[in-house]
């Protein structure tokens, strides 16, 4: 591939995928850097491939080989950084693995920027990383009462808007602390050195192209789950809170804070569907029974550990930046993606001969 093009790490996955797909229909030449760890995300650059031809580029790379990423940024006229370790549950289990991935992968990616531009003497790529709503832990301090089938926020502004960028980070789990150095790293990058960054806090994302598992991905998830007939085991009581944001209003929040880049670089800012995008997963399996005609056996377990009881993203800084705002309503985006699964499945897709290989009921805590 010859020139400069968009870098994605991590685009081969779900959200990655679809930016790269944004990118290629407006004649953009992309660059993938994926190690293809995550089950099925092959099929994705398969099919960008097959449609976009020798515009998009890829390496089958990991963030962990400084040469690999050095030669992909030397190319790059803006790099999204979607590569990560996405599980809490799998940081648990390998706490060094998950560090070496997001903590220290991210630093190598900034490493490879700041030194291709010292060698070719020109200005740095700008870099938009995807952070996590985790990076403000359990949120346990904040004062919270239930109805029937939600948590609501005591405070009137956190339930008018949501949680601020102005909350302090409280790093738990090893997920948690390795998203959370990465996300610092690359704001002090901005400052200390003078790189053309941004960072964004992500909260749940959901859409086309979702392979959901119990430990990533709870909306397709689900989903999955109700379409198979296989029960669903809810960690926690059901009235956790979050707001939900498709993956297509995700990408024009990419393509306008590349746009406007120069205004947000230095600063992180809470991306998500806000308040009027928010449900708990109790109202989620409402909302299947609606789409499907049928609710899903559900079974209980204890919570798990870090989750946060209520999370909903205020985008009011970010929306003064960009002029961005969420475009998809829940029951629209929800029926997109249920349409994208079932079609997936009339066409024999892998998604569900990979979940017919797991256990015989599905759990989430998001």
């Amino acid at each position: 591939m010859e020139g400069t093009s968009v870098l994605i790490t991590g685009g081969a996955g779900f959200i990655g995928s679809n930016l790269a797909e944004k990118f290629l229909s407006m004649g953009r030449q992309v660059h993938i850097l994926d190690n293809l760890s995550r089950a099925g995300v092959e099929r994705n650059l398969l099919r960008l491939k097959e449609k976009y031809g020798g515009l998009l580029g890829v390496d089958i790379a990991d963030l962990r080989n400084f040469n690999s990423l050095r030669r992909a940024v030397s190319r790059a006229e803006a790099v999204f950084h979607l590569a990560a370790q996405v599980a809490v549950t799998t940081s648990l289990t390998d706490p060094a693995m998950d560090f070496e991935v997001n903590a220290r992968g991210t630093l190598n990616l900034l490493e490879a920027v700041r030194s291709a531009a010292q060698v070719s003497k020109r200005p740095a790529p700008p870099i938009i990383f995807t952070s996590t709503n985790k990076v403000y832990g359990a949120l346990e301090d904040m004062r919270l009462a239930a109805n029937g089938t939600r948590y609501l926020p005591e405070s009137p502004e956190v339930l008018a808007f949501g949680v601020n960028e102005k909350r302090p980070l409280a790093f738990h789990s090893p997920y948690g602390c390795s998203k959370g150095a990465a996300d610092q790293y690359v704001l002090d990058y901005a400052k200390t050195f003078g790189l053309t960054a941004s960072v964004f806090r992500m909260s749940c994302i959901y859409g086309p192209h979702q392979m959901g598992t119990e430990d990533q991905g709870w909306v397709a998830h689900f989903l999955i789950s109700a379409i198979e007939g296989r029960a669903i085991t809810i960690y926690g009581d059901g009235k956790q809170v979050r707001d939900v944001l498709f993956v297509g209003d995700l990408v024009d929040a990419f393509l306008l804070g590349l746009k406007h880049i120069e205004k947000i670089s230095g600063r992180a800012f809470n991306i998500g569907g806000g308040p009027g995008n928010s449900l708990s997963i109790l109202e989620f399996l409402d909302l299947i029974e609606e789409v499907r005609g049928e609710r899903p056996e559900v079974f209980f377990a204890g919570w798990r550990r870090a989750d946060q009881k209520y999370f909903i993203s205020d985008t009011r800084n970010f929306t003064r930046a960009t002029g961005w705002a969420p475009r998809t309503d829940v029951i629209t985006g929800v029926g997109r993606l249920h349409d994208w699964l079932m079609d997936s499945l009339d066409h024999g897709s892998a998604i569900f001969a990979e979940k017919k290989t797991g256990d015989v009921s599905a759990g989430v805590g998001p």
